[in-house]
């Protein structure tokens, strides 16, 4: 009877541990993501348009990873607004990161954090450290194509990508070049991809 209590007691530790776990790397989901959203500045000019599955977004939407709470947001333009923007969008992208690493860590090194809590966090910092990799991929791809710019932000169900372009409008077969793109490098569909355009 003693054994099966122990057993009972040790069975809820675990379940308390991993519901902690689990709560702290959503919340550092959420982190990354509301510390990305919010650097975001300016005011939407127009709705954007589906080209093929893709979404090319011209400035307001409505989508999560680029509005908050109904309101709309919109990618600064002109030349050197674009290269603020960008060199913004990348390093609050990688602060957040930071941030999230750093409590991720911590987390993990705290005491009594059984074997599975770690392996849950491994793979939560893994799949981060992943996320990374494949927006620098993406990103690098799409200059290599001739445009000026461009930055990926990849969410839990959706990737967005800001491109930058020399002032023309982003046609169909840019937005399938940049769909091809993404959709070779992750796992994503064209539903699930948001390209929005920044002239400068």
């Amino acid at each position: 009877m003693v054994n099966n209590k122990g057993k009972k007691v040790a069975w809820m530790k675990l379940v308390k541990r991993n519901a902690v776990v689990g709560a702290v790397v959503l919340f550092v989901c959420v982190a990354v993501y509301l510390n990305w959203d919010y650097q975001r500045t300016g005011q939407a000019t127009d709705v954007g348009k589906t080209l093929g599955e893709a979404a090319l977004v011209a400035g307001e939407t409505k989508d999560p990873l680029l509005g908050t709470d109904g309101g709309q947001q919109a990618v600064p333009q002109g030349d050197s607004a674009a290269s603020e923007y960008f060199a913004n969008a990348r390093l609050n992208r990688q602060q957040a990161r930071d941030s999230a690493l750093t409590m991720l860590q911590e987390s993990m090194a705290g005491e009594g954090v059984d074997a599975l809590s770690k392996e849950q966090t491994n793979l939560a910092i893994q799949t981060m450290a992943d996320s990374t990799v494949t927006e620098a991929q993406i990103e690098n791809l799409i200059v290599a194509k001739g445009y000026k710019d461009c930055v990926a932000f990849i969410g839990e169900e959706s990737i967005s990508v800001v491109v930058q372009t020399a002032g023309d409008e982003l046609t169909a077969v840019d937005t399938a070049r940049i769909t091809d793109i993404v959709t070779q490098a992750t796992s994503f569909t064209a539903g699930q991809i948001k390209i929005i355009q920044v002239n400068g």
